[in-house]
């Protein structure tokens, strides 16, 4: 019993968000409201009050953030971190005994009784919160409570005791010997904007020679930058720079004789010319990357890399580090496999090496060499194929020293493994947007990823196409469905991607049998036409302007479904987290046919009545119209513009 602690009488329980149990931090980038919530219950019928604190990693004390009753005992509140960094936080629940005061004093008042015992307890709450207030608050305790005591009515007495001064000043009392505090405390990273607001295009430096038949250089993905910026991204990211390997190399099409001009796959990392840390010679200077990293940077542009740890045969690290590498027993080194595939250019390191400390400080060391040189954002290939306790430590030692760094995770692969990476440390998370297609499909995907508890730690990127995967909807698509599946991915998530230029030029020949390009890019050099005029790239720089101008756009996790009555018209609401404009987005999911459909309105989530009529703009068509009521009627031609991005203006 002496443990025990019998005065404080409220349970708490069901607390959210929480990850693992707090194994691991909730994450949020700055800009992005979080939500805390629990079930808070106190015996008998006394009024309950609670509230999270909470504190920065560099703060001293603690803030507050109260909670609201939002029905059958559960709990809530919305709070809008505006640091950087860790911080911790607490459930904290207590007997609002003012509250419930308050509440028997109108009962009794309402029903004629008599209400002087009332006002004498009252004034007993009143005078011991004084003793608990500020300094510069108990002059107004005093005041209130002599008032109370000599009301010159009950009247009198009863607007006092409901007054909003008084509410507010009682909030801040705390009887901090019987406040309970749910027994753990949880934390949260809040990540830069970047995280959570991101657009990204996917090049191979070395298809970007001006002139037909020459390798690509920095120097000339210096000159499409303001190319790229002009559409409307920020982040370019390149597949890997570094020396191709020698041996084993792959041909076109992944062929296993190569030609004496085929340049290899750029995955297949490593030669005698250097291995990770170096970059490809035909693609210029270690300086050369410096500066180009410079100038995307004066445009808004942060240049992402890939990160692939495996090596080529070649690799440095094959002759350095033996021990790091599995053998088989011909003497021959474990390449990578996925039957019937063979990647014999691509070498897995063995994560269970007796040697794994010093593997695990070289592979860390490759993502500070290139933070050294300007690199903040990386994309990781594969990370569901190396151990998840490197990740965990790789990421927290980075981030340690530079917060700044986002890593997203290509990963492909089971539901559970791509939620462990994303809980372990991944700020961003390739997703099955790419196989989600009916409305049912996007709808509940959306619900999973949003209103889960996934949504406390995986963080989607939406992309419709990568260099190694062509759905099959672009190929019978066309145009039109690479126009759909572009908007839904920029209007559904906040951070998108997508590899081009294959995409908006609407390239799209499979390689038989598979779903991925034919003649691909992985394998050999293309010339690309970059000034070449394209409908898609039209749409996507008209769509990224728009992202920009509305924070409704630039978060995940606010939105909510519109009822349509056609399955193959989608609807949503994407509300603004800062009270500013919010929009509706409907797109016709059918490439070929216009599809009309009924949606229906969220009026309430724009403050406007049931008979009230309102403007609405197409931020896409630059047409506006009049709607009135919930129900109102839009149809979409694919072949004009398969999509509306329309914002609600009230009428005066």
């Amino acid at each position: 019993m002496s443990t025990l602690d019998g005065r404080k009488r409220v349970v708490i329980s069901n607390v959210r968000p929480q990850v693992e149990e707090g194994r691991f931090p909730a994450r949020r980038a700055i800009g992005e409201s979080i939500t805390f919530s629990a079930d808070i219950v106190a015996d008998g019928h006394d009024a309950v009050a609670a509230s999270v604190i909470y504190r920065h990693a560099t703060d001293q004390r603690w803030y507050e953030v109260t909670m609201s009753h939002a029905g059958n005992d559960h709990w809530h509140a919305t709070w809008t971190p505006e640091k950087e960094g860790f911080y911790e936080y607490r459930f904290t629940g207590w007997v609002d005994h003012f509250t419930t005061w308050k509440k028997g004093l109108v009962k009794k008042f309402d029903a004629n009784q008599d209400i002087t015992v009332e006002l004498r307890i009252g004034a007993d709450i009143l005078k011991e919160a004084a003793g608990l207030a500020a300094a510069d608050y108990r002059p107004a305790f005093e005041t209130w409570t002599a008032a109370l005591a000599n009301a010159a009515s009950p009247q009198e007495a009863v607007d006092l005791a409901l007054s909003d001064a008084l509410a507010e000043a009682m909030s801040k009392i705390r009887y901090t010997d019987r406040i309970s505090v749910f027994d753990q405390t949880f934390r949260l990273e809040i990540e830069r904007k970047k995280a959570g607001f991101s657009s990204w295009y996917e090049l191979f430096p070395r298809s970007a020679a001006e002139v037909p038949c020459r390798h690509g250089t920095f120097r000339d993905v210096a000159g499409l930058l303001p190319k790229v910026a002009k559409m409307g991204f920020d982040t370019l990211y390149f597949p890997p720079i570094h020396p191709i390997g020698e041996m084993k190399r792959k041909g076109k099409n992944n062929s296993l004789v190569p030609s004496s001009t085929d340049p290899g796959s750029p995955w297949a990392i490593g030669n005698r010319l250097g291995g990770h840390k170096a970059v490809h010679p035909e693609l210029g200077t270690i300086e050369d990357f410096t500066e180009l990293v410079a100038q995307a940077k004066e445009l808004g542009i942060e240049i992402a890399m890939d990160i692939a740890y495996q090596c080529a045969p070649d690799h440095p690290y094959v002759k350095e580090h033996p021990q790091w590498f599995k053998w088989r027993p011909d003497g021959t080194v474990q390449y990578a496999e996925n039957p019937p595939k063979k990647y014999e250019d691509i070498l897995p390191f063995d994560f269970e090496t007796q040697d794994w400390q010093n593997l695990w400080n070289e592979l860390k060391s490759v993502i500070d060499f290139w933070i050294g040189h300007g690199v903040n954002v990386f994309r990781i290939d594969n990370p569901h194929t190396k151990a998840f306790l490197f990740w965990e430590w790789m990421i927290a030692e980075v981030r340690k020293v530079n917060p700044q760094v986002i890593f997203l995770a290509e990963a492909f692969t089971r539901p559970r493994v791509m939620e462990r990476l994303a809980k372990i440390g991944f700020n961003q998370s390739y997703t099955y947007f790419t196989w989600r297609n009916s409305k049912w499909e996007l709808e509940q995907y959306l619900y999973e990823l949003t209103k889960t508890d996934q949504q406390y730690y995986f963080r989607p990127n939406f992309w419709p196409n990568t260099p190694d995967i062509l759905p099959h909807h672009l190929v019978e698509g066309g145009e039109n469905m690479h126009i759909i599946r572009f908007i839904l991915a920029a209007t559904l998530s906040s951070n998108y991607g997508l590899y081009g230029p294959v995409y908006e030029y609407g390239i799209n020949t499979p390689h038989p049998g598979k779903e991925e390009y034919t003649d691909n890019e992985k394998y050999e050099i293309k010339h690309w036409d970059w000034d070449r005029y394209s409908r898609t790239r039209e749409i996507i720089t008209r769509v990224n302007r728009i992202r920009k101008a509305y924070t409704a756009l630039q978060s995940t996790w606010n939105i909510d479904f519109n009822e349509t009555n056609n399955e193959r018209v989608i609807s949503y609401t994407k509300l603004a987290p800062d009270g500013g404009e919010s929009l509706i987005i409907a797109v016709n999911l059918d490439h070929y046919h216009t599809q009309g459909a009924h949606i229906k309105v969220p009026l309430h989530q724009f403050g406007i009545g049931h008979d009230q009529p309102y403007l609405i703009r197409d931020m896409l068509s630059g047409e506006k119209y009049k709607w009135r009521g919930e129900y109102n009627y839009i149809q979409i031609n694919p072949f004009e513009m398969p999509a509306h991005i329309l914002k609600v203006e009230r009428l005066n």
